[in-house]
């Protein structure tokens, strides 16, 4: 239903508000009934970009959600329109539920699923609304969002298996400085002001851990911490420029293990995203074009428009990624038999299996490689300052005998 907004007369004289109706014409029949003479009634308009930032963006979750349920609704030989009226109202997401009903306003209005959809870019990226447009076209939407959705979920696993390998080492990490924080702060000055009323010579260890005590009880600590924050800020700065996203990009993938973790996620995306695409039917041209700016990664994103470019002056996929230096030779060669047998949506979907499945495994043996380390780390920080206060005292021990 849509919202209209009247001016009229009444018993009691001028009147004006709100109603909600299905057509103007409802609108009006409304109001006559509650004893109002409508002398203008307009549709509430609602604007697009408003509505778009409602609460931010939408989890990968409801949206995987939207699309299957999209789907199965599509199947089931229901409108478009009261599809998404329905969708509008059982998603869990505020901002899902407010874009869906002004699109739904809009199908009913005649306009174009995908150019309604292109309304929310921040919502409903290029792929999106291009695997829409393809399935509006070719009269197969339920099917191609059965992929999207199937995509959707994918890419959310991945994104979630390499946050899931940060997360051990940050969290022990944090664990650490607080604690080395706390010892600096409270427990050091407590063993320092002893020390010094001893008059007894500091071993090395004991007087280096005393001196940073000093310096961060001193809150000179905050002059670093500002440094430290500058300088990461000073970082995101340059990594918002093309030269510095493609050089930061380019030393994280060669990183010794991180790097690799990192180029399996990428081909991974590369294979799913352009797979999909062109299974939907979406030409190779406009695949690459989406396949390069979803890729999470200037070099790859470098390799694949070089790639189209290539593509579009009649060469092969297969040499410009090749030359690239970015793809394993073992998905060169599968793209190669893909082209070659006219099945490279086919190709490029076992790719993406394989490289997921081999993000899985890169992922577990990090989070096994991680936990001894850290734990070792975590052993160097505090039992390092526990020996360092304690070699005083052992030594006065020794020279009381």
């Amino acid at each position: 239903m849509a919202v209209f907004v009247y001016k009229g007369r009444a018993s009691t004289g001028a009147v004006s508000g709100e109603v909600e109706a299905d057509s103007r014409t409802a609108a009006v029949a409304a109001l006559r009934t509650k004893g109002v003479v409508a002398t203008q009634v307009q549709e509430k308009k609602v604007k697009a970009e408003k509505v778009a930032k409602i609460g931010g963006k939408v989890k990968d979750a409801d949206m995987a959600i939207f699309t299957r349920q999209f789907s199965t609704m599509i199947d089931s030989g229901l409108p478009i329109a009261q599809a998404l009226n329905i969708l509008s109202e059982q998603s869990e997401s505020p901002v899902l539920r407010a874009v869906v009903g002004v699109i739904a306003k809009d199908i009913a209005s005649g306009q174009a699923l995908a150019e309604s959809f292109r309304k929310f870019p921040r919502i409903f990226d290029d792929l999106f609304t291009n695997l829409i447009e393809a399935g509006e076209s070719g009269g197969v939407l339920d099917v191609v969002l059965q992929r999207l959705s199937g995509y959707i979920e994918k890419a959310a696993a991945l994104k979630s298996k390499v946050k899931s390998a940060m997360v051990y080492p940050i969290t022990i990490i944090s664990v650490a400085l607080i604690v080395v924080m706390f010892m600096m702060i409270f427990i050091i000055p407590t063993f320092a002001k002893m020390f010094k009323d001893m008059g007894a010579e500091l071993p090395l260890p004991t007087a280096i851990v005393i001196a940073i005590s000093n310096f961060v009880v001193s809150w000179k600590i905050l002059v670093v911490i500002a440094a430290v924050v500058g300088g990461m800020y000073g970082l995101k700065t340059y990594y918002k420029t093309a030269q510095g996203r493609l050089v930061i990009d380019s030393i994280m993938l060669k990183l010794p293990v991180m790097g690799m973790l990192l180029r399996k996620v990428a081909v991974a995306r590369f294979t799913r995203t352009l797979g999909t695409l062109i299974s939907s039917g979406v030409s190779i041209l406009e695949a690459l074009r989406i396949t390069a700016r979803s890729a999470g990664n200037a070099v790859v994103e470098g390799a694949v428009m070089q790639a189209r470019v290539d593509v579009s002056s009649g060469r092969s996929l297969t040499d410009p990624l090749r030359n690239s230096g970015v793809f394993p030779p073992m998905v060169i060669s599968m793209i190669n038999v893909g082209e070659t047998t006219g099945a490279l949506d086919a190709m490029l979907s076992k790719i993406a299996d394989f490289y997921e499945q081999e993000v899985d495994t890169a992922v577990t043996a990090l989070t096994s490689l991680m936990e001894p380390l850290m734990i070792v780390f975590l052993g160097i920080c505090v039992g390092g300052i526990v020996i360092a206060m304690y070699m005083p005292i052992f030594k006065l021990v020794t020279l009381v005998k």
